[in-house]
């Protein structure tokens, strides 16, 4: 159970859309990483719970993650004292090094609130006087990735060589990128603007750093170098 990296995501796809390229670069480079998704995305426009929950699996394999586990909260629900009790469980028995969890400023309102309990939930993890299973548990550095909105990062990390494996993955979440059952939703995610979208992004970030694609995070905390030469 324990893993290098543990990665959160609100909804089944939201990892790969933010980090899938981070997720496949560090499993290919021998790290043990974790997957947790919060909720069951119960509440999309398409698809089933059953379907959604596969399409996960599927995604997880072609990334290279040790686990994925489901917390099953109720999507558009995402608060309250008893879910932070239930990352913290998971952030002790996984005892990673480093957090990935989403940025605070996002236009889907189960992001915001998923960045700022989990922000509490690593926190508390340390405590020692904190009342919940497992040893107290604080990682090395907690870092935030971008869903749909973004913002300059502290930095970025060049995903180039694993991007396809990014693609693969999303392509994992058929019900919601492009569903073919009778009377599917058209929505944002359906669109192939979507994708460009995730590309676009990555694809800057990647250009600013003179690589083809990176995915950008941010942190709160200096980070350290032995000096100021490149």
């Amino acid at each position: 159970m324990s893993v290098d990296l543990l990665a959160f995501g609100p909804h089944p796809d939201d990892i790969e859309i933010g980090i899938g390229g981070t997720v496949a670069k560090q499993a290919r480079c021998g790290h043990r990483v974790g997957l947790c998704d919060l909720t069951r995305g119960e509440l999309g426009s398409n698809g089933t719970v059953g379907e959604r929950a596969a399409e996960a699996g599927a995604g997880a394999d072609v990334l290279g993650a040790a686990w994925r586990e489901n917390l099953e909260w109720p999507d558009g629900e995402i608060g309250g004292p008893d879910q932070v009790r239930r990352a913290v469980e998971i952030l002790r028995r996984s005892r990673p090094a480093t957090v990935l969890i989403p940025h605070w400023d996002d236009r889907h309102p189960d992001h915001v609130a998923a960045s700022h309990l989990l922000t509490r939930a690593v926190f508390k993890s340390g405590l020692r006087k904190y009342a919940a299973p497992g040893e107290p548990w604080r990682p090395d550095w907690v870092c935030y990735y971008f869903i749909n909105e973004t913002a300059t990062p502290s930095f970025v990390v060049d995903v180039s060589d694993d991007y396809e494996a990014k693609r693969q993955a999303l392509d994992c979440h058929r019900s919601q990128f492009n569903p073919d059952t009778a009377g599917a939703a058209s929505t944002r995610l359906t669109t192939s603007r979507f994708r460009q979208l995730i590309e676009t992004r990555d694809a800057g970030f990647g250009i600013a750093v003179g690589v083809a694609f990176a995915e950008g995070f941010i942190v709160k905390e200096p980070i350290l170098r032995s000096n100021v030469m490149r």
